[in-house]
């Protein structure tokens, strides 16, 4: 067996434990104009998940696909650009959602025109200032979160029983109101992070 053990484990390649779901995301700035500014979407009414919610371009990494190809794959099919309309600069720091979600976000550079967006995902496409964020600090709110279906939880297997007493934890949920949008979420920590690595960098 032990011998065994030595094969399996030698020359193993670490990976996360467990089953994530995987999205990419696409910051993408304009630079075109006076001021530097990051395309958000308005997603489409008609979406099952998450309608009317402000978002980044982005979406499910497929299998057998990069978390970077799916950001430039669903930058192009909601945005209806062409790859040669944007670049990727480079990666954000990517991070494991408390529902199973990994989020790998991306910088990038908008070089064409947004004419029209994919009606059936995107209703509508509007601009903030990158100085917006670098001036405004976000609404902050700490959610809970924990067990709370605990029916049927084999209690009798461990130490305190249903006087055990689990772990709890939190989400910082951001908020920016910037006009009549309201920017929040995941997509407001993904841009928190981006605005605190460059205020961190302008004084190193």
């Amino acid at each position: 067996m032990i011998k065994k053990i030595y094969d399996i484990f030698q020359k193993r390649e670490a990976k996360l434990l467990g089953n994530y779901r995987k999205t990419a995301v696409t910051i993408l700035i304009d630079d075109r104009g006076e001021k530097e500014n990051i395309i958000f979407e308005v997603r489409a009414y008609t979406l099952k998940h998450q309608p009317g919610d402000v978002a980044l371009p982005g979406g499910k990494v497929e299998s057998e696909e990069m978390p970077k190809e799916a950001a430039i794959r669903e930058t192009m099919e909601e945005l209806n650009l062409k790859k040669e309309d944007f670049e990727v600069i480079g990666n954000m720091d990517y991070f494991i959602t408390p529902y199973g979600t990994i989020i790998y976000p991306f910088i990038g550079r908008l070089k064409g025109e947004i004419e029209e967006p994919n009606r059936a995902e995107v209703e509508k496409v509007f601009k903030v200032p990158v100085e917006f964020f670098l001036n405004t600090e976000p609404l902050l709110y700490s959610m809970e979160i924990g067990p709370t279906n605990r029916e049927g939880f084999p209690y009798h297997l461990i130490e305190g029983g249903d006087k055990y007493k689990f772990s709890k934890g939190k989400v910082d949920e951001y908020f920016y109101k910037y006009e009549e949008y309201v920017i929040w979420g995941f997509t407001a920590m993904i841009i928190k992070g981006f605005v605190d690595i460059i205020k961190k960098n302008r004084y190193e």
